[in-house]
């Protein structure tokens, strides 16, 4: 089987029917792959009853089962370290991540492994061009995700990762970079800052993911610091499934994946507009992930043709989270991680994670109930949750309402 590669520029520009051939060609060959390879994938064929003949095109999608990211942290306990879900040898691998869950997420030897190389150039990414990467490197794939695409396209890489503002800024000041890769709040906090210290930031484009990109937040770095701004949409599991072109309204599908959105209720197909789960396809060889739901509610926009030339569907927008995750900073949250790290704290009878934004800027809270006539070390609390979070919180005792939502999500986007 192929691995993935530099895309072809003319599968952007695809008719519906052969780009619906294409897809079921790529299904075909990537169901005969994995249930050859991939002990996870065999056993939910076997369960269902079908085989890989039983998909020949993609009216045959539906008939895979749908494996759930949430449901992954359990199959890698059960079986490690992947959960039998990878299709080559583990030596194999170029690098492995620890991602909140915890996930172990796989990377195979391959160009532009996740895809992303696709969404920089629609965004303007070109060779020659200093970019500031200010995602992650640490234990996390994001970092990588966007550094190999921007290397794919021939960009010099500036690998900032998170914090160190002050020394971003300076850095980025003194390369006159011009191009930018993170999340978005980090971008506005670096311009932000820039200005302050009185070194304006050059930067003229950024592509930005890992969080909500509100509507206001884009205009204020795109009207008040002149940066052309667009966004993708991925996960840590699969790689880059959605990204914007310069017409925006709404994010192409990448023409190396299939993306579903199923109603909430029924699990069905979702109309367009109808918000679902979406539910995603990939071809890689190394970690063929066939229906995986993300756990992430979208909707899809309405057929239409856009300027742009491109023909793939369009992803209009995400709605949220379903399940026990929040994403704060760019990271996944948990309450059953959150509750696993306190349970080494016995006075602490009840807690809740609470999820605020001001000034496009994340905050996080942790709220715990202790236990009467019993106390708490704060530090060391604040400590455990930073470790097994991986997002620095406050720490406060309080009042925690017995039925209380584990994380409670009072982010307005707008």
């Amino acid at each position: 089987m192929r691995a993935s590669s530099i895309l072809d520029p003319a599968l952007e520009q695809q008719d519906p029917i052969a780009r619906r051939a294409y897809l079921g060609t790529r299904l075909r060959e990537t169901v005969a792959w994995a249930h050859s390879r991939s002990p996870h994938v065999r056993r939910a064929f076997d369960k269902a009853g079908i085989g890989p003949r039983d998909v020949a095109s993609l009216d045959d999608l539906t008939k895979i089962p749908i494996t759930r990211k949430d449901d992954v942290p359990a199959l890698q306990a059960k079986e490690p370290p992947f959960g039998g879900m990878i299709a080559v040898e583990p030596g194999r691998l170029a690098r492995v991540f620890a991602s909140p869950g915890p996930i172990l997420d796989p990377q195979s030897d391959v160009e532009d492994f996740w895809r992303f190389g696709i969404a920089l150039a629609a965004a303007g990414f070109r060779a020659g061009d200093i970019a500031m990467n200010s995602a992650s490197y640490h234990l996390t794939p994001l970092g990588f995700m966007l550094d190999s695409a921007a290397r794919t396209l021939g960009c010099v890489v500036v690998p900032a990762g998170t914090g160190q503002t002050d020394l971003q800024v300076r850095t980025a000041s003194s390369l006159r970079a011009t191009g930018y890769l993170g999340t978005p709040s980090f971008l506005y906090a670096l311009l932000k800052r820039g200005r302050e210290l009185g070194s304006p930031l050059q930067i003229e484009v950024a592509f930005v993911t890992g969080e909500m990109l509100p509507d206001s937040l884009r205009a204020e770095l795109e009207n008040d610091f002149k940066v052309r701004v667009l966004q993708g949409y991925g996960t840590a599991d699969q790689g880059l499934l959605a990204y914007e072109c310069t017409e925006k309204g709404g994010m192409h599908l990448h023409p190396e994946c299939i993306l579903e959105v199923l109603d909430l209720e029924t699990g069905a197909q979702a109309a367009p507009g109808q918000p679902g789960q979406l539910v995603a396809s990939i071809f890689d060889p190394a970690y063929p992930l066939l229906r995986f739901a993300t756990g992430d509610i979208g909707t899809m926009a309405p057929p239409s043709r856009c300027a742009c030339g491109r023909t793939a569907p369009k992803l209009a927008g995400l709605l949220g989270r379903m399940g026990d995750a929040v994403k704060v900073k760019g990271m996944f949250i948990r309450g059953a991680e959150i509750e696993k790290a306190l349970k080494a704290f016995p006075a602490v009878a009840r807690f809740q994670a609470v999820v605020t934004r001001d000034h496009h800027q994340d905050h996080l809270e942790y709220v715990l109930e202790v236990a009467p006539g019993a106390a708490v070390d704060i530090a060391l609390v604040a400590e455990a949750l930073r470790d097994a979070v991986k997002v620095r919180g406050a720490v406060r005792t309080g009042a925690v309402p017995e039925n209380a939502r584990r994380i409670d999500d009072r982010r307005v986007w707008k």
